[in-house]
């Protein structure tokens, strides 16, 4: 991975990392899924402090950079979240509106792009899988375990390609 002078990224996650999303799981519970509802509710989305708070803490160090499946749709609504959080800028990677790969399969080919002229120090993430690919593509990855997990939302990330 090439590094260059300015200064490292710490590469976060938002659903089940920095944004608790159980309010909106029922959204994936029902069939079929009402993927409109479940974005649409998220701007309500509580913080969770342990991710908020690690995000404080990288920007001493890092610039930080948030990658999420949501689709690119859901843009103004995520910066909005983010903003109203007083979480620090930073360049957002959200999933094409089209696009239905699999979480850990997006989001690698991220990293690597980000990692091709930046030290990535970290990975934040709450998906299993997009933990293990990333740390044996070579990142350093924290898994984010603070959040209650969700069956639906996993199968959405891994077989549906939805977030």
């Amino acid at each position: 991975m090439t590094h260059s002078s300015r200064r490292p990224l710490a590469v976060f996650d938002l659903d089940n990392t920095l944004a608790d999303t159980a309010h909106r799981q029922r959204f994936l519970e029902r069939r079929p899924r009402d993927w409109d509802a479940f974005f649409a509710a998220a701007p309500h989305d509580p913080p969770l402090a342990e991710g908020i708070g690690l995000v404080h803490e990288s920007a001493r160090d890092c610039e930080v950079v948030y990658l999420t499946g949501r689709p690119e749709r859901c843009r103004r609504d995520t910066l909005d979240w983010l903003a109203a959080q007083g979480l620090p800028e930073g360049a957002l990677h959200m999933r094409g509106n089209a696009d239905r790969r699999p979480a850990r399969v997006t989001k690698l080919a991220v990293l690597r792009r980000l990692a091709r002229n930046r030290e990535v120090r970290v990975l934040v993430d709450d998906d299993e899988l997009v933990c293990e690919d990333a740390r044996r593509a070579g990142f350093t990855v924290l898994h984010a375990r603070w959040a209650t997990p969700s069956g639906d939302l996993k199968a959405a990330q891994e077989r549906e390609g939805r977030t």
